[in-house]
């Protein structure tokens, strides 16, 4: 069922998994910038009528054996490599990310956080120059959303590292407040070469540990943070449109 704000046509799908617990803020954030959405269970293999997907965050199956390990495995994973390769965009957020990259669908892994400490603050990030259909700021740009993982150290080996960085798959690194990059320090859970976001080769599939429905009211801006989320919502509703 679809629901939200009737300002604009444009539906998100938001797949939800045994433990997600982030889907209700992703909808609302989504019907607070006017978009239509609609929530698609993981034993589902029903898209129709979505313009883009999301996975947003949680502890999907309880995080068990790894995060997003046994997500890759829901029916609904078989439509998102279905559409996925046909081009549709997904965004995968914090558990999404994991799931993404457990699935295949983005390359590296997510391991446990530097130190073992969960994290759950604000952090700056820097606008990379990426082939990234999802976010559309200009290269330097600096940003700032919350983070609230356990597992958002991303890694990948050097190989990876310089296809990645070759191939413009890099789309947003931790950085320090006034747009410094300290790379590895600047990453709070340890991230290889302070890495907080990719895409796959495409540009269609994004996947972030931060979390940018939660910077989109602008209510939390006594706390840092600010309306920053809105972009990654709204750039890939204007790609879509240009493309129609």
């Amino acid at each position: 069922m679809a629901v939200g704000g009737a300002s604009s046509g444009f539906c998100f799908g938001i797949v939800v998994f045994p433990g997600s617990n982030c889907e209700q803020d992703v909808a609302g954030a989504l019907a607070w910038l006017g978009y239509r959405y609609r929530y698609v269970w993981h034993q589902s293999g029903d898209l129709e009528g979505c313009d883009a997907l999301i996975l947003p965050g949680g502890f999907s199956y309880g995080d068990y054996l790894r995060a997003g390990a046994i997500a890759r495995f829901s029916p609904v994973m078989e439509a998102v490599r279905t559409w996925v390769a046909a081009g549709g965009p997904v965004l995968g957020i914090c558990n999404g990310f994991q799931i993404l990259t457990e699935a295949g669908l983005l390359p590296g892994a997510l391991r446990h956080n530097l130190n073992l400490k969960f994290l759950c603050r604000p952090v700056s990030l820097l606008v990379e120059k990426s082939v990234c259909q999802w976010l559309d700021l200009p290269v330097g740009t600096v940003l700032t959303l919350p983070i609230n993982h356990f597992s958002g150290n991303y890694y990948c080996d050097d190989l990876m590292l310089g296809r990645l960085e070759a191939k413009g798959q890099v789309v947003l690194r931790y950085c320090q407040p006034d747009g410094s990059e300290a790379r590895q320090a600047s990453a709070p859970n340890g991230s290889v070469d302070g890495i907080a976001g990719i895409t796959n080769e495409r540009g269609n599939v994004f996947g972030l540990m931060p979390h940018p429905e939660r910077g989109v009211e602008g209510i939390t801006v006594g706390s840092g943070l600010g309306t920053d989320g809105r972009y990654f919502f709204s750039a890939i509703v204007k790609r879509m449109a240009g493309r129609a």
